[in-house]
Parts: structure tokens; C-alpha cells; sequence
């Protein structure tokens, strides 16, 4: 399913520009949504080894058992934290989906490439130890941000932030159009 916001399409030009060679650009200013993107960047990088857990097994990477468990979870640290856990429960749908984008083009990337493939398994309850903790700390930061999504300057403030993070991390276009996917809902 596309999702089609003005957001989406805000945050899809910021990763064109991120992904078309060019000049070295200076460090972008810090905004205070960067915390948001930070943290989503870093529960996509927990695709990776999510995948590499499953590749080869009969574990799926859909996993809708999991999925909810996920979605009850933060939706309830939301209700905990003072912000409403159907918003949180938008913004992690957007999480799980783009994770799932990433391990998908992972399995593809491997299919083509066997010699690209992971050669040991990552420990899947270790990795989901990890991305709880990264939860918790999205669903706080989701919690004290409410006041900067809700104003009109989220989107582009969304977006810098994009930027902040993909000059940081240099992840690659398939973990670049995750993070846009990842950030969908975050702006009301």
C-alpha cells in the first residue's frame, strides 16, 4: 500500500536530494524533531538483522502475531507517557512496514546476490530485545514532540531532519526510502 501525504511527498524529495550525487554539503542546523527520525533510523538498522535471522528459515517476514503485540505495547507506554496511543499506533504501523520494506529488499538483494547472504543467524529475541528498548525510547519521543507535530512547520522541520540523520548515518537508498516510509504519520 502507497501512502500518499504531503509529508510523504515533503520527505520523498528530501531523500531524492540525499541520493543524487552532488557537492559535499555542510551539516544541516539541528531541529527538535531529529530525535523522532534518530530513533526510527535506528529501528530500520534492526531490519537487518531481523532479516538475517529469518533468512532461510520458515519464519516469515510477516509476522502479525508479533505486529500487534508490538502495536498493543507502545500504544499502551502512549497512554502511559500522555499522548495518545492511536496516533502512536499510526506512527508504528509506519515503523513496522518500513522495517518489513527493508528485510523484503534484503531477501531480494540476497536471492541475486547468495554470496551477499548472511552466513550466521542472529539471536531474533536478543534483536527484539533491542528494538523494544528503541520503542520505548520512540514512543517517549513521539510523547514530547506532540506540541512540534501538530504545527504547520512539521513537514519541512521532519524533513531537515531526514537530512541531519542521513548526513550521520549514510545509509543506503533502500534504508533511505524506509526512513521516508518510517515517518509517514508523524506529522498530524
Amino acid at each position: 500500500m502507497r501512502i500518499s501525504t504531503p509529508l510523504t511527498g515533503t520527505l520523498i524529495a528530501a531523500a531524492a536530494l540525499l541520493a543524487s550525487p552532488g557537492p559535499a554539503a555542510a551539516a544541516p542546523t539541528p531541529t527538535d524533531l531529529k530525535p523522532v527520525a534518530a530513533l526510527s533510523a535506528e529501528r530500520l538498522a534492526t531490519a537487518d538483522l531481523v532479516a538475517a535471522a529469518k533468512w532461510g528459515t520458515d519464519s516469515p517476514i510477516d509476522d502479525p502475531a508479533r505486529e500487534q503485540q508490538v502495536l498493543d505495547s507502545v500504544a499502551a507506554q502512549a497512554q502511559q507517557a500522555g499522548a495518545d496511543p492511536d496516533e502512536v499506533r499510526r506512527v508504528f504501523r509506519d515503523q513496522i512496514e518500513a522495517n518489513k520494506t527493508v528485510q523484503r529488499g534484503l531477501y531480494r538483494r540476497w536471492t541475486a546476490h547468495p554470496d551477499q547472504a548472511p552466513t550466521t543467524k542472529p539471536d531474533l529475541g536478543v534483536v527484539r530485545q533491542k528494538i523494544n528498548r528503541i520503542n520505548t525510547d520512540l514512543v517517549t519521543a513521539l510523547a514530547d514532540s506532540t506540541p512540534l507535530r501538530t504545527r504547520p512547520t512539521c513537514e519541512p522541520e521532519l524533513a531537515l531532519a531526514v537530512v541531519e540523520v542521513h548526513h550521520e548515518r549514510h545509509p543506503d537508498l533502500l534504508h533511505t526510502g524506509a526512513l521516508v516510509r518510517s515517518l509517514a504519520s508523524v506529522c498530524r
